[in-house]
C-alpha cells in the first residue's frame, strides 16, 4: 500500500467515523434524559421535600463511577444552599460512617442496586435514623427496596458501543442529581448572592459580591471642580488625578456636570481658551451615575451600554461620593 494514500486518507476517514460516533453519543445519552423527565413521579417530589426538611447534611455516596457522579452532586448541593459530602461506601465500612448522623439525609448510587459497599452500611444507616434516597438504574434491586424513597435512572442502553461503560446511565444519573439540587434550590429562594457567597473565590463571586463601594475612589483620589473654575482648572484636575475625566459639583457639593478627556479634545478644536473659559460652559450636564451600595457588575453595564471609560458615585442627595474607571474595575478582576 502507498505510504502517501495512508498518510493522507486514513486521518480523514478515522475524523469522520469519530464525529459520527460522537453524534450517536450524544443522541442516546438526549434521549435517555428525555425519557427521564417523561417518567418523573411523586417519588422525586418526596425525595425534595426530604432534603429540603433535612435537619442535618445531605450524604451522597456510591461506589466507581456512580461515585464520581456522587460527588459532583455533593458539590452541586452545598454550592446551592444545602450543606452536603460525599462519603466514600468502602471508606465508610472502616469507620467514614461515624460521619453520619441522626437527621442526615444519604442519597446512595449505583446503577445496579447492588453494590456490596453500600448494602453493607444501610443496616447502620437505618439504626441512625437516616432516610435514604437510592438512584438506581433497577427498580427492582436490593438497594432500591431497602431505600425509602427511589429515584429510576433506568436507561435503554450505554451509549457505548460495546454496551459495558457507563455512559448513558451516568449521565441520567447526573441530571436527576442536578435536578434535584435545583428543585431545593427553588424551594429555598435561594438568590444569586447567596450563590456568590460559596463562591467568594471565584470569578462570578466577585462579580455578585463587589459592590460600588468596594472599588471606588474616595476622597481626595476623587477628581471634581466647582462649577465656578476656569476650564485650565479642571485640565489640572483631571491630570492630578489621572481618571481621565472630573466632576463639576456646585457649592453644595452637589453633582452638576462631567468633563472628560475626550470634551477636552472637542472643546480645544473649537479654539477655546482655557484660561478664559468657565468650565460650566463647556460640562456635560446630567452626567451618568451610580450609587456606592450597587454592585460593580451593573457598573459594568452602565459603562459598555453608555460606552463611557468612567462613572461617578453619588450618595441619595446627589452630592458627590466617588468616582471610578475601568482600569478600577479589571483591577479588581470584575471585568
Amino acid at each position: 500500500m502507498c505510504p502517501s494514500l495512508l498518510q493522507t486518507e486514513l486521518p480523514h476517514a478515522k475524523k469522520r467515523t469519530a464525529l459520527t460516533l460522537a453524534r450517536e453519543v450524544l443522541h442516546i445519552e438526549a434521549k435517555e434524559i428525555e425519557a427521564l423527565a417523561a417518567r418523573l413521579d411523586d417519588n422525586f417530589e418526596a425525595a425534595v421535600q426530604l432534603i429540603l426538611h433535612c435537619q442535618g447534611r445531605v450524604v451522597v455516596s456510591g461506589m466507581g463511577k456512580s461515585g464520581h457522579i456522587g460527588g459532583k452532586i455533593a458539590a452541586t448541593l452545598a454550592s446551592t444552599g444545602t450543606p452536603a459530602f460525599f462519603m466514600h461506601p468502602a471508606e465508610a465500612n472502616h469507620g467514614d460512617l461515624g460521619m453520619i448522623t441522626h437527621g442526615d439525609v444519604m442519597i446512595a448510587l449505583s446503577n445496579s442496586g447492588e453494590s456490596d459497599e453500600l448494602l453493607n452500611i444501610l443496616p447502620t444507616i437505618k439504626r441512625l435514623g437516616v432516610k435514604v434516597i437510592s438512584i438506581t438504574g433497577k427498580t427492582s434491586s436490593s438497594l432500591a427496596k431497602e431505600s425509602h424513597i427511589h429515584l429510576s435512572a433506568e436507561v435503554s442502553q450505554e451509549a457505548c458501543p460495546l454496551g459495558l461503560s457507563p455512559t448513558a446511565s451516568t449521565t441520567t444519573a447526573l441530571a436527576l442529581g442536578d435536578a434535584l439540587a435545583v428543585c431545593v434550590l427553588d424551594c429555598r429562594d435561594f438568590s444569586a448572592e447567596d450563590f456568590a457567597k460559596s463562591h467568594p473565590g471565584g470569578n462570578l463571586g466577585r462579580r455578585l459580591l463587589t459592590r460600588v463601594k468596594d472599588i471606588m475612589r474616595t476622597g481626595d483620589a476623587v477628581p471634581y471642580v466647582f462649577d465656578k473654575a476656569l476650564l485650565a482648572e479642571a485640565l489640572i484636575e483631571i491630570t492630578n488625578k489621572n481618571l481621565g475625566f472630573t466632576a463639576v459639583v456646585d457649592d453644595n457639593r452637589a453633582l452638576v456636570g462631567i468633563f472628560t478627556d475626550g470634551d477636552l479634545r472637542r472643546v480645544f478644536a473649537t479654539g477655546i481658551n482655557a484660561e478664559s473659559t468657565n468650565i460650566a460652559e463647556v460640562m456635560h450636564k446630567n452626567p451618568n451615575t451610580i450609587t456606592a451600595e450597587k454592585l460593580a457588575a451593573e457598573a459594568v453595564e452602565i459603562m459598555e451600554n453608555k460606552k463611557i471609560n468612567g462613572l461617578l458615585v453619588t450618595d441619595d442627595s446627589n452630592k458627590l461620593v466617588g468616582a471610578f474607571n475601568m482600569h478600577d474595575l479589571l483591577k479588581a478582576k470584575i471585568v
